[in-house]
């Protein structure tokens, strides 16, 4: 249904193909002004279409349309639903920036309030398994072993997500500095330390990789890089190798790994935000629950008050 502030004729050509025409010039405003990466973009279009097949026209779509987007979307899990409804707030807000909307019908939709879920967890001890394992299978230099435990050592001990790594380009790789440059979500520039130990498995597998491909991880085909789902079954047929448990295993949970594990040996939490990327400390701050025993020993013996003096 549209409402009296809908797009109606301020929509170039009307009809059908119109709130489609909107949505994609919706998406291009988040690549050029907010440097949406290719990812991000897919996710909006996903849930913009969603919104397209329960309501039509979303772009005409009035407030009691969306009302009815709790009803139809009461499957979803908290997450999944105000991750579409923040799409749509968005596309609405884009809409009446543009001059193409008299009101935003936005404050009609769902606000569902999801936990955020702790991260899970690997211990020291299942990491070193898992690196043992890794080291152990890499010793007869054979390429792709080589190259799982490069993937292994960037994923655990630079923290990098599963994008940042498989699309590395060679020129990242250092050769005096002990840093990758590495770009993030949204084009976002940062450098990250590479450990000894990585950057001696990194010659490894650079002796050993085939081709002239521009990334650091080619794909077999040579006309792009590792994909992010081969990197997860390949990390998960390793945990099983290893005696782990693959589906406790992803690159998500070493990059947490790595946070926490350095968290736990005392790390600054602002310095923690700048090796993974986040824009936000309060993205970094989950850390802090994961950790907390470690913060409490933290203040009992650090805080001046636990000495007991005054």
């Amino acid at each position: 249904m549209a409402g009296a502030g809908s797009v109606g004729s301020s929509a170039a050509g009307s009809g059908a193909g119109a709130g489609d025409d909107l949505v994609e010039r919706f998406l291009a405003m988040l690549a050029a002004e907010r440097g949406a990466a290719a990812n991000t973009l897919a996710a909006y279009r996903r849930d913009l279409e969603a919104a397209r097949q329960a309501l039509g026209d979303v772009a005409d779509a009035d407030a009691e349309a969306l009302e009815g987007l709790g009803a139809a979307w009461s499957t979803l899990a908290a997450s999944s639903l105000a991750r579409r409804c923040s799409a749509l707030r968005q596309f609405y807000g884009f809409l009446m920036d543009e001059g193409l909307r008299a009101d935003d019908p936005s404050g009609a939709l769902p606000r569902p309030r999801p936990r955020r879920p702790l991260p899970r967890l690997l211990s020291h001890e299942e990491v070193e398994r898992f690196l043992a394992q890794a080291d152990e299978e890499a010793v007869c230099e054979r390429s792709d072993a080589v190259r799982l435990l490069a993937l292994l050592e960037l994923l655990y001990g630079s923290g990098l997500r599963a994008t940042e790594l498989v699309s590395l380009p060679v020129a990242a790789v250092p050769r005096d500095a002990p840093f990758l440059h590495i770009t993030g979500k949204g084009g976002q520039q940062r450098m990250v330390p590479v450990s000894t130990r990585a950057r001696a498995v990194l010659s490894r597998w650079l002796a050993v990789r085939k081709g002239t491909s521009k990334f650091l991880f080619p794909s077999s085909g040579e006309s792009g890089h590792l994909t992010r789902v081969r990197l997860f079954q390949l990390l998960r047929a390793l945990a099983g190798r290893a005696g782990l448990d693959p589906e406790r295993v992803s690159p998500h949970v070493l990059r947490h790994a790595f946070a926490t594990h350095l968290l736990e040996g005392g790390a600054d939490l602002r310095v923690l935000q700048m090796l993974l990327g986040h824009a936000d400390i309060a993205t970094t701050q989950i850390y802090t629950h994961v950790d907390s025993s470690r913060l409490v020993e933290l203040v009992n013996s650090r805080h001046p008050l636990a000495t007991g003096r005054m």
